[in-house]
């Protein structure tokens, strides 16, 4: 009776926290509390951002010259970890960071027709197991991880199951029993856009495979070399023992991705090229990722954030947020959010960003109150694979940044969103223009682009995004138009005994500004405008603000 008492409670977390409403977070020591549907999370490319130690520069002879930005340029995890250190991160109201995988890559470089390229990015691993030492050690993502926590930041480990990486003269193919190597596909439906490989030389993984297959011998080699072997293959018994799965390729993967989990406490995954899998990849990886983070917060008790169950978002690539809960394949349209995902990353935004605040502000509210009902989307203007961004060119970046971080939903950015960082790359081709190194140059210089001095743009970033993170209603509350000209809004958020209220007003006058607040503030109370900075009093039903800006941020 007490071990079915224990499997119904287990099963009761499941159905809450696993795949339910995430609607629980901690305050702690009268903090505002964290939810995931307002969360400001920074994305960047770990070989790009900053290099932290240059003595893992090069490795396994990567020697050969790549072209324009598609070698490794020196980025690590020290170097992520510096910049939080340095605070650079609070600065901009940054809740979670996302950063590219860091798995072990192939060691050769491809030339598949832009030239001599190397797995910088991180998704081209070659052992799930290790971590690539240009990117950093273990101790380095582990003190990446508690140094982010101690800033109250989240991470998101990306992770790919579809595929391995390219096929080098120093990495063969996997066994037939693991991938396959053709046909390439063609997106014409489900079937042409996950049975098939992404493009040419890339192997996909068999996922939909319920066949047992050995760990490839490749990797067993290389284990022993390591002198981890015996340590690798028990662990991988006991995983089946106690899981039951069958030795197939994917139970392996999600074996190797989640003891990230267990060992470091990582906080979510940000999963890649999820529509290529079927889709209960996605839940068999959400099952086990939480029974991991359960595990890693029974060991480090000290050390957890909050309440918050595992988060994991998915790149379902061209999905918007228009079609709520539903992919559409052609053939067959897929629930991802009942299928393990806490949201799935918003395509559509960076077009809808062309549109007025109200009609953004107000669609997305809607959509995330109505259809889309306790799950979420994050919301972006550029990345690292899209080859259309909004203002690509760079000559809207406060724009830019009002729309994105003041809109309903999860938030985005891009590095080097917030420093104007050039998009295009003289010699560079395809998406390779938009991974260049951060422009931290130009932050020490405060260089000037399209009219805009960087500083200036980074300040504009930082006050939204702090706002953002102050104030849950934001991203998560509920919004409503309060005046057209000038243009005011106000967000309400109400989760168990929070709640929180925000007034906003953007293309003001600059100078002196009487702000309508009656019903969103009562009289004397005190309100930051969290633009300029400056406390105010309510009176009359109004605050007034004297500042040289145009836009009005307040919050309690």
């Amino acid at each position: 009776m007490k071990k079915f008492l224990s499997l119904l409670l287990l099963l009761s977390f499941c159905l809450s926290g696993c795949f339910g409403p995430k609607k629980t977070a901690g305050a702690g020591d009268g903090q505002t509390p964290f939810f995931w549907e307002n969360a400001n999370i920074y994305f960047l490319l770990t070989d790009r951002f900053a290099n932290g130690d240059q003595t893992n520069d090069l490795n396994f002879n990567r020697t050969e010259r790549a072209v324009k930005l598609r070698g490794f340029m020196g980025g690590d995890l020290k170097g992520i970890t510096q910049k939080i250190e340095e605070g650079y991160f609070d600065k901009l109201g940054i809740t979670a960071l996302w950063f590219t995988p860091v798995v072990e890559q192939i060691h050769g470089p491809t030339d598949e027709g832009t030239g001599l390229t190397y797995g910088y990015h991180g998704y081209w691993a070659k052992d799930w197991t290790a971590l690539d030492p240009n990117f950093g050690t273990e101790a380095d993502l582990a003190k990446l991880v508690e140094t982010a926590h101690q800033h109250g930041i989240r991470i998101l480990l990306d992770v790919v199951i579809n595929h391995t990486g390219p096929v080098t003269e120093q990495d063969p193919v996997w066994p037939s029993g693991w991938v396959r190597t053709g046909p390439a596909c063609t997106y014409q439906g489900y079937e042409t856009t996950t049975a098939c490989t992404l493009v040419k030389n890339l192997p996909d993984i068999k996922t939909e495979s319920s066949t047992n297959v050995g760990v490839p011998q490749l990797l067993k080699d290389k284990w022993k070399q390591e002198g981890r072997l015996d340590k690798e293959m028990a662990e991988l018994d006991a995983f089946f023992k106690r899981t039951g799965y069958p030795r197939s390729p994917r139970y392996h993967i999600i074996k190797w991705l989640t003891d990230y989990i267990r060992k470091y406490g990582v906080d979510g995954y940000r999963v890649d090229t999820a529509k290529h899998t079927e889709e209960s990849v996605w839940a068999d990886l959400r099952r086990e990722a939480n029974l991991a983070f359960l595990d890693w917060k029974k060991a480090n008790p000290k050390k957890v954030l909050d309440n918050n169950p595992f988060y994991m978002t998915g790149e379902v690539y061209g999905y918007g947020i228009s079609g709520g809960r539903m992919y559409d394949f052609g053939d067959r349209k897929v629930d991802y959010f009942a299928h393990g995902m806490t949201s799935l990353i918003n395509f559509e935004f960076k077009s809808d960003a062309n549109n007025s605040y109200e009609a953004i502000f107000s669609k997305y509210s809607n959509l995330l109150h109505g259809p889309l009902k306790d799950q979420s989307v994050v919301n972006y203007l550029s990345s690292h694979d899209d080859g259309g961004p909004f203002d690509r060119q760079r000559m809207k970046p406060l724009e830019a940044a009002t729309k994105l971080l003041l809109c309903p939903g999860a938030s985005q950015v891009y590095y080097g969103d917030e420093t104007s960082r050039p998009l295009e790359v003289n010699g560079a081709e395809g998406d390779a223009n938009l991974r260049s190194f951060m422009n931290w140059d130009e932050v020490i210089r405060n260089s000037e682009r399209n009219g805009f001095k960087i500083n200036d743009v980074l300040s504009h970033w930082q006050k939204l995004g702090q706002f953002r993170k102050a104030h849950p209603a934001v991203g998560a509350g509920i919004h409503e138009q309060l005046a057209s000209r000038p243009y005011l809004f106000k967000r309400t958020y109400q989760s168990g005994s929070f709640s929180d209220v925000v007034l906003v007003g953007l293309d003001l006058e600059k100078g002196r500004k009487d702000i309508p607040v009656r019903g969103v503030f009562e009289d004397g109370m005190k309100v930051k405008d969290y633009y300029s900075g400056q406390m105010l009093t309510v009176t009359g039903g109004r605050v007034t603000v004297e500042s040289e800006f145009g836009i009005v941020l307040l919050g309690r």
